[in-house]
């Protein structure tokens, strides 16, 4: 299946003046590698999970260093690197050449949901991303915040995020938004048609892709089959899912081949599965993924790239 888009084939939304829409092009075909699908490297767990993620037993040793994001993200084939924009700041000027998506807001796990409905507030606006992208001149492509629907604090987060997602297709960047339904009065928040819902809301409030966690319930169904009720509730808002905790990269191609071949998503954002191996491992990881997601492999060309590691 040939997936390489032009832009004819590109929904260009009508918040992107006419002048920036060369720009919101570019910007989309960058991170999608012209293939209309997206491998988000995800990397804000630092702020999100502090140092859980990134120290044995479940993280290779080469996790602890920060700039080991930046390594493999520079030496594997990504389709963006989603991190915030001090650490781009800390550690851009060496890596010039990988693709930026800004995320814009940030928690930290020490509250927990029954203690307090989560809020993620903006770290940075627009206006300072646009200073930061042009005085660095590195490239920002667009720009990501996190929505707790659910929430008593939705609210803030909804305006937050329509404000965001208008001043950044001003721009001709592009919109991301992770989507996790969340709090006291959320009883799964992987239940597909409350799933289907947050997607819902990515599209109304303008977002290009939508992050979600894959949806599941108590019955024996496949994720794919799942996200079948999911994704024509985003309308043209692309879907991506979380690539959640490590696995084996047998295991966890597979799931991100049904996803994208079951479920109709177009691409995945995976942070953990990647970082959490070696470098070597981590690069090969992203050539691996990028296959399915940018050259509609299959799983068995896919692990090829792992296999050459042994």
């Amino acid at each position: 299946m040939d997936q390489k888009t032009t832009s004819t084939s590109i929904t260009i939304p009508a918040d992107v003046p006419r002048n920036m829409r060369a720009t919101y092009i570019k910007n989309y075909n960058t991170i999608t590698q012209n293939s209309g699908r997206l491998f988000l490297f995800a990397c804000d767990q630092k702020i999100e999970h502090m140092n859980d993620d990134f120290i044995p037993p479940l993280a290779h040793p080469d996790a602890a260093d920060p700039e080991h994001l930046f390594r493999i993200a520079h030496a594997g084939r990504i389709g963006a690197m989603a991190t915030h924009l001090g650490l781009i700041a800390r550690y851009g000027n060496k890596y010039t050449t990988i693709p930026y998506i800004i995320k814009l807001t940030a928690k930290t796990n020490l509250m927990s949901t029954t203690a307090h409905d989560p809020l993620s507030e903006l770290l940075n606006d627009m206006h300072e991303v646009m200073i930061f992208k042009h005085e660095s001149g590195l490239n920002i492509a667009g720009v990501g915040l996190t929505l707790y629907p659910g929430s008593d604090q939705e609210h803030s987060m909804l305006k937050q995020a329509a404000n965001t997602i208008f001043a950044a297709h001003q721009q001709g960047l592009i919109a991301i938004l992770w989507m996790y339904p969340r709090g006291q009065t959320i009883t799964n928040e992987t239940d597909p048609h409350l799933i289907a819902g947050a997607v819902g809301i990515a599209d109304a409030l303008g977002a290009d892709f939508v992050k979600i966690k894959p949806p599941h319930d108590n019955h024996n169904r496949t994720t794919g089959e799942y996200l079948k009720h999911v994704i024509p509730a985003a309308g043209n808002t692309r879907v991506i899912c979380s690539g959640g905790p490590k696995a084996t990269p047998s295991d966890f191609l597979q799931e991100l081949h049904n996803q994208l071949h079951s479920g109709g998503t177009s691409g995945c954002a995976t942070g953990r599965n990647i970082f959490q191996h070696s470098l070597a491992e981590a690069i090969a990881l992203t050539q691996a993924i990028s296959s399915l997601v940018f050259d509609d492999a299959n799983v068995e060309q896919a692990l090829v790239f792992m296999q050459k590691l042994s």
